[in-house]
């Protein structure tokens, strides 16, 4: 099993990259979201990756953390999901994305990745509402964030649950506090009427 591969980026494309290590460059499929976040070619770079073994030839998925690549491997033991389907809903969802829109039972926010319909969302839900936890969810979110002072966190728990109060998802509302570019320091007020603006131009 290859667990990562570390070397040097030398292609980029539209569903995937190719990685140069020992003389040897592996193709390798990622979820559209990853490429923004990639370093320029030539750069140094580590993918943690899960090999698709088929009768007919192997596929190799990569991520650019665990935590990804974990959420991917869940997803495919979901009835109905290939690793084709995995790869397109952290497309377009990130892993604490997902987790919330688990958790609330929002099978629109899931049914956005390509080629999910609403019954095989309903199925995400199902499938795996019983292997996250809120808790989980919240901390996971937090890792991924840079540290904040507790009252501006407190502000954008608030302005979540404010959102939520409007009758917007969780998943929803969380996303578009989470779009905003620079939070700390503003009030529970500014935080919810820069995404109320941000939600209105989606």
């Amino acid at each position: 099993m290859i667990s990562y591969i570390k070397g040097e980026l030398s292609e980029i494309a539209a569903d995937g990259i190719v990685v140069e290590t020992g003389g040897i460059g592996y193709e390798i499929k990622v979820p559209g979201s990853a490429l923004p976040a990639l370093p320029s070619l030539g750069s140094q770079v580590k993918i943690y990756t899960y090999l698709q073994v088929r009768e007919d030839g192997l596929g190799l998925f990569g991520f650019l953390s665990r935590d990804d690549l974990e959420v991917f491997r869940l997803l495919l033991t979901v009835n109905g999901i290939g690793p084709k389907g995995a790869l397109g809903v952290l497309s377009v969802l990130s892993p604490d994305d997902l987790r919330f829109a688990v958790l609330s039972d929002d099978i629109k926010t899931i049914s956005r990745a390509p080629g999910l319909g609403k019954k095989t969302a309903q199925k995400v839900i199902l499938e795996l509402k019983d292997k996250f936890s809120l808790e989980d969810a919240f901390e996971k979110r937090m890792v991924h964030e840079e540290a904040m002072p507790g009252t501006a966190v407190d502000a954008k728990g608030e302005a979540v649950q404010a959102l939520t109060a409007l009758g917007y998802s969780s998943s929803e509302a969380l996303q578009a506090v989470r779009s905003l570019p620079d939070t700390e320091g503003l009030g529970v007020e500014e935080i919810l009427k820069q995404a109320l603006k941000r939600m209105a131009m989606l």
